[in-house]
């Protein structure tokens, strides 16, 4: 048995790869077919292979402008180098393997076997996404990489180059025809051949009887038959570019969409945040006025007490008074005299009677007034006390009320507060049934 072996650059295209979107050469009831090799996030691959090196660079740098904060974007905008590349190794075609067929089993079984030594033949090609795709007509497989070199002269000692690391790896290249990246795909075809051989499949090596062809224009011929094996692949990009482009715009909508509700719940916030520090002013008044009211209050009670004591000896002189009558009945200064044996009764009553008259009078009418005093001033007080008693109970049941608001609030605020932590501060780059959750008393997270 005679196949092909095809080897080429691809786009790149991690998302079609993962399948995080599928194109329309792409059936879906195949897909759980698919093998995953590996799948890391390139963000995290540039961390682990350059910020040690980041860091020795700028520690190097006397000018701020020249340190490099960020390595990955460094490179993103960048015009030297990709951020990563792709290979895709692909068996025979549509007609002698295609995915449905014994032959398409196959070839699976000889791509997986041809990746797992991938990596170690590449030490310098970072492998953080590799999928082979079982849900097109051919099986083909993805291989996303990083090429880096070490104990670099020139920027980081550790960094992204594509012709340095193929050329640590053997690969010099020197023609026009034959690159560094030519030379290697080459090598790696003669890896997935020796690996088809022992599955007893050879590869059919097109056009090799042209021996009268140059080496250059033999190897014109090869990549154009290369690329017409792998032509239907290549249509289907287009597609997969409208899904992309569609998705995009669709996304881009979605993400200003959130970015306004999150702009409303931050006003949201801030509103809210101005009534609380409004009504922790009034609770903060109130307590004041609560404790005014009950240090005037201690104050009444004390001259409520005072009174009471007063108007109790009051009590108790008129009790002792009316248990010891007979002493003012005995008491010679409280007796009528007897009038003498020669004392007229005009002189008996002006010296005698009325004295004594005007001098009960004059104690009954003091004591009369002293008491209309005191039970007025006690009454007056009592009343007084009675209404802040009230005045207090009604600013206390307020101040209780206004805490529980409070801490209602505080509550709310603490939730809109790690909303907005998870918006962040620029942009409201979060799941809309994140925000609505938090608009109606969810959770939100």
């Amino acid at each position: 048995m005679e196949r092909t072996i095809s080897g080429m650059m691809g786009k790149g295209s991690v998302n079609h790869n993962t399948r995080a979107f599928t194109a329309k050469n792409v059936d879906k009831e195949r897909s759980r077919d698919n093998v995953e090799f590996c799948h890391s996030d390139i963000k995290e691959v540039y961390h682990t292979l350059f910020d040690e090196a980041m860091e020795r660079y700028n520690a190097k740098q006397k000018r701020s402008d020249r340190k490099i904060d960020d390595y990955y974007e460094k490179i993103r905008w960048g015009k030297q180098e990709k951020l990563f590349y792709e290979v895709i190794f692909q068996i025979g075609n549509k007609d002698d393997m295609n995915v449905q067929s014994n032959e398409g089993q196959l070839a699976k079984e000889i791509l997986c076997d041809f990746m797992e030594k991938f990596q170690k033949r590449n030490p310098n090609l970072y492998v953080f996404s590799s999928h082979l795709h079982m849900d097109e007509q051919t099986p083909h497989i993805h291989i996303d990489f990083v090429p880096f070199i070490r104990n670099s002269k020139r920027g980081l000692d550790t960094r992204v180059s594509l012709k340095g690391a193929l050329a640590e790896q053997g690969f010099k290249g020197g023609t026009r025809g034959m690159t560094e990246w030519n030379e290697w795909i080459e090598a790696e075809k003669q890896e997935l051949s020796k690996v088809m051989g022992r599955y007893g499949v050879q590869w059919k090596q097109l056009g090799t009887h042209n021996k009268h062809l140059s080496v250059l224009d033999f190897e014109k011929q090869e990549r154009q038959k290369e690329v017409a094996e792998l032509e239907q692949t290549i249509s289907g990009s287009r597609e997969e570019l409208s899904d992309i482009l569609h998705q995009q715009i669709a996304a881009g909508q979605e993400t200003e969409q959130i970015r306004k509700e999150g702009e409303a719940i931050r006003q949201e916030i801030s509103e809210l945040s101005a009534t609380y520090l409004l009504l922790k002013e009034q609770t903060e008044t109130l307590t004041e006025d609560k404790e005014k009211l009950l240090s005037e209050n201690e104050k009444l009670e004390k001259q409520q007490k005072k009174l009471l004591q007063e108007l109790n000896k009051m009590v108790q002189s008129k009790e002792v008074m009316e248990r010891n009558i007979h002493a003012y009945d005995e008491d010679v200064k409280w007796q009528l005299a007897e009038p003498g044996a020669l004392m007229s009764a005009k002189n008996y009553r002006d010296k005698k009677a009325l004295p004594l008259v005007e001098k009960l009078k004059e104690v009954i009418k003091n004591l009369a007034i002293k008491c209309v005093q005191l039970t007025e001033q006690g009454r007056r007080l009592t009343a007084k006390v009675d209404a802040q008693q009230i005045q207090i109970s009604h600013l206390t049941d307020k101040v209780m009320e206004q805490s529980g608001t409070i801490d209602r609030l505080q509550e709310k605020v603490s939730d809109f507060g790690r909303l907005e932590r998870h918006l962040g501060k620029e942009t409201g780059t979060v799941d809309s049934r994140t925000v609505k959750g938090v608009r109606t008393g969810g959770e939100g997270k």
